[in-house]
């Protein structure tokens, strides 16, 4: 018998895979994905890929946060968040989970748990980048506040709870992100700061830089929302010049140089 099934494939790969298992997934058993990011072509979510997919008769969840795999199979403590729009699911999974060294928060804000948990690896991509351009810690400091100010923004744009980006999905993860030795994404950044090519990076690589195809998702995703493709410049910058540097349009350093020339403005009018 299955009670539960955990979704663990990466973001680009996850639609052909949930299409190719869907006979062999039992009805009404839950899913719980861990799957971080935005689909290419579709700027779907996870949460719409499943009801896509597998339908809507399996209940689902999503758990984000802060939870690098390494330090979790340690046993080092995490701890991070279940979000469904089923409360006795996400309740009922975080008691499964949970551990003395592994805590489980709930949550009923999918949306805003999925887009902290993609928006955060484009963020940790320009934070690679400036640690790679040493620009130091004012630099860094700022990016990424202003990288979570960003994800608030959009966060808004597409109803999502704002308290959710103050939380482990949103600053929590965001900050482990950019800061960790363990992150793929703030690599991959550092490595294109120092001049190596993109496709040389991403080969060299173990694991999947979900932001690497995030960071251009999002930038369609924003665009077609907002309905003013000129706007999104303006109102988020990072993810801009993120997606510029990653289609190769400029240089991380051009990219930096640029946001650093962004034109002032009120801090907090600045973000709504």
């Amino acid at each position: 018998d299955i009670n539960y099934i955990i979704h663990a494939v990466p973001m680009q790969e996850s639609r052909k895979f949930l299409t190719s298992m869907k006979s062999h997934i039992p009805c009404k058993v839950p899913i719980l994905s861990v799957t971080k990011g935005v689909e290419l072509g579709t700027f779907s979510l996870m949460n719409d890929i499943l009801a896509e997919t597998i339908g809507s008769d399996n209940p689902t969840a999503f758990l984000s946060g802060p939870s690098f795999a390494k330090e979790i199979m340690n046993g080092e403590a995490t701890a991070v968040v279940i979000a469904s729009v089923d409360e006795t699911l996400s309740k009922e999974l975080a008691e499964i989970l949970s551990s003395v060294e592994f805590r489980c928060h709930t949550s009923r804000d999918v949306v805003g748990v999925e887009l902290g948990g993609a928006i955060k690896n484009v963020i940790a991509l320009a934070a690679g980048m400036c640690e790679g351009l040493d620009l130091g810690m004012n630099a860094m400091s700022s990016l990424v506040t202003r990288g979570c100010l960003e994800m608030g923004s959009m966060g808004k744009l597409f109803g999502a709870n704002q308290e959710t980006f103050w939380g482990l999905a949103g600053v929590g993860d965001t900050f482990g992100t950019c800061l960790g030795p363990l992150s793929r994404n703030r690599k991959v950044g550092y490595r294109l700061a120092k001049g190596e090519d993109l496709q040389d990076v991403l080969k060299s690589m173990d694991g999947v830089s979900e932001g690497v195809f995030t960071v251009l998702a999002l930038e369609q995703m924003i665009k077609t929302k907002m309905n003013k493709p000129n706007v999104f410049d303006f109102k988020f910058p990072i993810i801009s010049g993120v997606a510029q540097i990653i289609k190769g349009n400029i240089t991380p350093k051009v990219g930096l140089n640029l946001l650093m020339r962004y034109p002032i403005r009120d801090e907090n009018r600045g973000s709504s």
